[in-house]
């Protein structure tokens, strides 16, 4: 992080310029048995080619609501890093009704449908796959996303004191979130740059976002992400730990 980091998308900036090649987010779901590895460079990618979406195609912009209604999942992490981008506020799990855009896992698609603007679907299968058919009313995200722009530029400047993010009903200023983050690293046990926390939170709370990618990313270390870890048995999670050289857990 450095002095002048605003917003999360700042965070990113910084990240990318620091070390792009070092591992960000690392994803797995003990449902399906995926696992993703992301880089940094790979995640900006994603976050970049997102936010052109956002902006261009779904004609997003800053104070307009993002309602996310998806789990703890690497292309939600992706989603929130490209709302920031834009000035839009990414709101967790908020009310498609009163939505300008809604983001859609394949298991909340009925409730989404109460958007009456535009409306993105996320199959989440491995490698970012696409439905085998687009649900109707929506688009596929894995479709869109591929042939967008991989260098984002905002139309207007994103105000850091602006609404940026809504979660469990508390509404953040992108300046928010990266303060409370960077305070809330030390107690999470992010020590700085290399730091590898592992987090099974649900992405629903606060300490679910910062744990699963905030706090990393102030303090320059990184995330395994895990979707369904009480599936994993805790011999399987000592070798999860091992493995992906953890150094701090919260579940």
């Amino acid at each position: 992080m450095n002095a002048t980091d605003r917003t999360p998308a700042d965070l990113l900036t910084s990240a990318l310029a620091a070390d792009p090649g070092r591992p960000l987010v690392t994803f797995y779901d003990d449902a399906t048995g995926e696992r993703v590895e992301l880089s940094v460079a790979t995640f900006a990618n994603w976050v970049a080619k997102t936010a052109n979406l956002l902006q261009g195609d779904l004609s997003a912009g800053p104070g307009d609501r993002v309602a996310l209604l998806l789990p703890a999942h690497w292309q939600t992490a992706v989603w929130l890093l490209a709302c920031s981008s834009v000035g839009a506020v990414a709101d967790v799990a908020g009310d498609p009704a009163a939505a300008d855009v809604v983001v859609s896992g394949p298991d909340t698609l009925d409730a989404a449908r109460a958007c009456r603007g535009e409306r993105v679907a996320l199959a989440l299968r491995p490698l970012g796959g696409r439905f085998p058919q687009a649900p109707e009313g929506f688009v596929d995200y894995a479709v869109e996303v591929p042939g967008q722009g991989d260098r984002f530029a905002p139309f207007a400047p994103v105000d850091p004191q602006e609404p940026a993010l809504i979660v469990a009903g508390r509404e953040f200023s992108g300046a928010e979130v990266v303060e409370r983050a960077s305070a809330q690293a030390a107690s999470l046990d992010l020590t700085g740059p290399g730091s590898r926390l592992l987090s099974g939170l649900p992405y629903d709370t606060w300490e679910g976002l910062s744990a699963g990618l905030f706090a990393p990313l102030a303090v320059g270390g990184s995330v395994v992400l895990c979707r369904n870890l009480d599936r994993l048995d805790e011999d399987g999670l000592a070798q999860r730990i091992e493995s992906e050289r953890v150094t701090a857990v919260r579940r």
